[in-house]
C-alpha cells in the first residue's frame, strides 16, 4: 500500500514538476520582434539552460488565444488593456507591469519620411498609407487616432490598406505594398530599416502605447518564467529597449504613462 502510495503521489506531482523545469513559451507584440530577439540572446548566454520560445503576433489576436487555452506561458502586449483584462478574467496569475512605452513613426523606403507631416499623407503622390489593423493591433489604434488628431483620417479612407500587425505593416511598405507607413519606432530603429529616415509622431495626438505584461496561468510554476520576467527589469534589457526607441518604466515619461496605466480600465 505504501509503494502504491508513493507512485500515485510522484503521478500526482509530475505535471508540477514537468511546468516548473519546461521550456518557456513567450507571446509577444511583434513591435518587440528585433528588441526582444537581442534580449534573448543575452538571457540564453545568462542562462544557457533555460529553453525559450517566442511567437509574435498582435497583441488582441494573442489575447484571445491565450483564453482559448494558447500554451503561452508570458505575455507581453502593446498594450497593458490586454495583461489587465487576462487577469481580470482569471487567465493571468500576476498583476500586469508595465515594461516600456512605444512610439510611432512615419516611415517609407521610397520617400524621405523624415521630411513628411501626417497631413502630407493626403498629397497626390501618396497611393497607398499602411498602418496595422485597428481591430486587434494597439498600434493601429494609436495610428488612426494620430490620423483623426489631425484631421485626415476620412480623407485617407481610400488609399488605407491593413497589416495584421505592425511588424506586418513595416514588410508591407518595405514590399511596396504600400508608399508609407505608421509604424513602430522600435522597428524603424532596426539596421535594415534605420537607414531610410523616420518622422517621429507627435505623442500627444494619440493616447500612450503603455506596454505591459503578465504571468499566464499556464506559467504560474515555470521557473523559467518567472526569471525571464525578473530579467525585463535588468539593466542589460533596459539598455536594449531603449536602443530600440522604447521608453522605459523610470523615464520621465514612463512615470507619466504607468501611472495613467493604473487608473486605467481594460
Amino acid at each position: 500500500m505504501h509503494l502504491r502510495a508513493l507512485i500515485l503521489t510522484l503521478l500526482l506531482l509530475l505535471p508540477g514538476l514537468a511546468a516548473a523545469n519546461g521550456p518557456l513559451t513567450i507571446a509577444a507584440a511583434s513591435d518587440l520582434r528585433f528588441a526582444l530577439d537581442e534580449i534573448l540572446d543575452a538571457y540564453r548566454e545568462a542562462h544557457p539552460d533555460d529553453a525559450v520560445r517566442v511567437t509574435y503576433g498582435s497583441s488582441g489576436r494573442m489575447t484571445t488565444q491565450i483564453m482559448n487555452g494558447a500554451p503561452y506561458d508570458v505575455f507581453f502586449s502593446a498594450d497593458i488593456a490586454y495583461p489587465q483584462k487576462l487577469r481580470a478574467e482569471g487567465h493571468a496569475v500576476t498583476e500586469p507591469e508595465v515594461y516600456a512605452i512605444g512610439r510611432i513613426v512615419l516611415w517609407s523606403n521610397r520617400m524621405d519620411a523624415s521630411e513628411l507631416t501626417l497631413e502630407d499623407l493626403t498629397r497626390d503622390n501618396i497611393r497607398r498609407v499602411a498602418i496595422a489593423s485597428p481591430t486587434h493591433a494597439p498600434y493601429g489604434v494609436r495610428a488612426m487616432e494620430a490620423l483623426q488628431a489631425a484631421g485626415v483620417w476620412e480623407e485617407l479612407q481610400p488609399k488605407i490598406v491593413n497589416g495584421d500587425n505592425i511588424a506586418q505593416t513595416a514588410r508591407m511598405v518595405q514590399a511596396g505594398g504600400a508608399d508609407i507607413g505608421i509604424i513602430a519606432l522600435s522597428l524603424a530603429e532596426f539596421p535594415d530599416l534605420a537607414e531610410h529616415p523616420h518622422y517621429l509622431i507627435d505623442d500627444a495626438l494619440h493616447e500612450p502605447l503603455t506596454q505591459g505584461f503578465v504571468i499566464t496561468r499556464r506559467g504560474e510554476h515555470n521557473e523559467t518564467a518567472h526569471r525571464f520576467a525578473d530579467y525585463m527589469n535588468a539593466d542589460t534589457a533596459r539598455e536594449i529597449m531603449r536602443r530600440y526607441g522604447f521608453v522605459m518604466p523610470g523615464d520621465d515619461l514612463a512615470e507619466n504613462r504607468s501611472a495613467e496605466a493604473t487608473t486605467a480600465t481594460p
